[in-house]
């Protein structure tokens, strides 16, 4: 493999950097592109879990005293860094994640841009705020933030470099530590993220990395934080949920989707073609906002389909650690059999393939063909069921408001796609339709990389959400001191009937007052 991160003891240096407190089994990481063993990396316990805990904790309140400034600092340089190191982010992201190095980059402009963002906005966002007190003039209200305290962050593969990152960057801007669990398919990169963080001078003891199994590991670390930031599957997400009310400490979920397209009858067929095949095939088709479902007006259906055949077949499929190939490798078998699996039973059901629906073992183990589906039915997997694939379904229909209502006809809710000549219109209909995020000619992007607004999913994609001033403020603790002078707040020596008269027509009179609500 033609990167030098795939020599072992390049590897084992960063391991070094795990919480490992003993003896424990191994766990396989291969490559996807070769399907070779890449390494094998420890399979974490719950005493990991709490050594490092234990190790955030201790740092946590010494940082948490630190100016934002200070803080804030470290994410300015962290941007930087995370840019002047990109040749090797890239590579390692490719070497775990299987994808090609276009789909890398986004995640390499994604972290600097979250880190600039959050290292620009963050003094703002916790500095006190005064609010309007009870009683004008004798009540000071105060709105302090203060970190949670311990942030436990479980990420998957399809994002290892993003998705590990993204959210500890604000925690920690926000006074808080973090305990990683990454996707043990993807652990290096995690840890190559968390040492440049170090190398811009963050504490390191106050990012702390245990790697291992989701259903080990991940549910230790639910049961020993402050805080948990979860992205990956709904039914993974429900247990995730579960088991922080069960603790009583907050959560945030990105989970999955089934993201629909509209192309609207005023569109240019070849641009949306053209776009909607950037949507539906980034990361081959391994991304929570990308699309799968794509709803054309009748009138332009052809000519779009045509265009968006076209433009599938026209994608480089292929492997390899430089800007060439557009569309890389699946991460790993299952998820490769779970998208067989999808096209052919739309097939035997009577669904025809108009692009792709094959494997390409001559490229590697995992490889498979951007794919487009007609005549998918409901019966059929693929239609409502996520295949987290490079599979996308064509569906016909004859007007804007049948769209928007196929549309809504889902559990998710995390992304959706507009395309029209008229982006008022496209902005109208985006309003309409039951997703945390809508872009208008364009996939994904506009709304994922606008990271001063917030993202997330309604339904069953998620709760809560990341980015925006959302995405700091989550991770911290609102506390109210209010100070009052004069008059007290209750009839003291007055008589309770006339104490309460005299309230009710002083709350009568700020009611009218202007700017003054109730």
């Amino acid at each position: 493999m033609d990167t030098e991160w795939a020599d072992a003891d390049r590897l084992a240096g960063l391991r070094d950097d795990l919480v490992v407190t003993g003896d424990r089994a191994s766990i396989s990481v291969e490559a996807p592109y070769t399907g070779d063993e890449l390494a094998e990396i420890p399979a974490g316990t719950e005493a990991d879990i709490e050594a490092a805990v234990e190790r955030v904790e201790t740092a946590q309140e010494a940082w948490a005293e630190r100016p934002v400034e200070e803080r804030t600092a470290v994410l300015d340089r962290y941007a930087d860094r995370v840019l002047d190191a990109q040749a090797d982010v890239l590579d390692l992201a490719q070497l775990e994640a299987g994808k090609s190095r276009r789909d890398a980059f986004e995640e390499v402009l994604d972290v600097a841009a979250t880190a600039d963002h959050y290292a620009t906005v963050a003094d703002d966002l916790l500095a006190s705020e005064g609010r309007r007190g009870v009683l004008p003039g004798l009540t000071k209200a105060t709105v302090h933030r203060h970190p949670k305290g311990v942030v436990g962050i479980i990420s998957p593969w399809n994002y290892p470099v993003t998705l590990a990152i993204s959210d500890a960057l604000p925690a920690l801007a926000a006074g808080n530590g973090v305990v990683l669990k990454p996707a043990e398919q993807t652990t290096h990169v995690a840890l190559l993220a968390r040492r440049l963080l170090v190398d811009a001078g963050l504490p390191p003891e106050l990012f702390q990395v245990v790697s291992g199994e989701g259903e080990r590991v991940g549910a230790a670390l639910v049961d020993h934080v402050d805080y948990v930031a979860f992205t990956g599957s709904t039914r993974a997400g429900r247990e995730v949920a579960a088991a922080a009310g069960r603790n009583l400490v907050d959560c945030s979920l990105e989970l999955g989707g089934k993201n629909p397209l509209l192309v609207l009858d005023d569109a240019d067929p070849e641009k949306a073609a053209r776009g909607a095949a950037r949507a539906c095939y980034a990361n081959a088709g391994q991304l929570c906002i990308s699309t799968e479902r794509l709803y054309v007006h009748d009138d332009i259906y052809d000519e779009f389909r045509d265009a968006f055949v076209a433009a599938a077949r026209d994608l480089r499929l292929g492997g390899g650690f430089s800007y060439g190939p557009e569309v890389g490798s699946l991460q790993n078998e299952a998820q490769l059999r779970k998208t067989v699996e999808h096209v052919e039973d739309a097939v035997e059901k009577g669904a025809d393939v108009l692009a792709g629906g094959r494997e390409r073992p001559d490229l590697g183990p995992y490889f498979y063909e951007p794919t487009v589906l007609e005549g998918v039915t409901p019966e059929m997997t693929a239609f409502d069921e996520e295949t987290f694939g490079p599979v996308a379904s064509l569906y016909r229909v004859d007007s804007t408001e049948a769209a928007i209502e196929r549309a809504n006809d889902s559990e998710y809710g995390l992304n959706a796609s507009v395309w029209t000549s008229d982006p008022e219109r496209g902005a109208a209909v985006g309003q309409r339709i039951d997703c945390g995020t809508v872009n208008v000619n364009e996939g994904y992007a506009a709304a994922w990389a606008s990271i001063d607004a917030p993202m997330g999913g309604m339904g069953d994609s998620g709760v809560g959400r990341r980015h925006g001033d959302e995405g700091l403020l989550r991770f911290t603790e609102a506390q109210t001191v209010a100070v009052q002078r004069g008059l007290r707040i209750d009839p003291g020596p007055l008589p309770q009937a006339l104490w309460a008269k005299a309230m009710s027509g002083g709350l009568r009179l700020l009611g009218r007052l202007p700017g003054w609500a109730r």
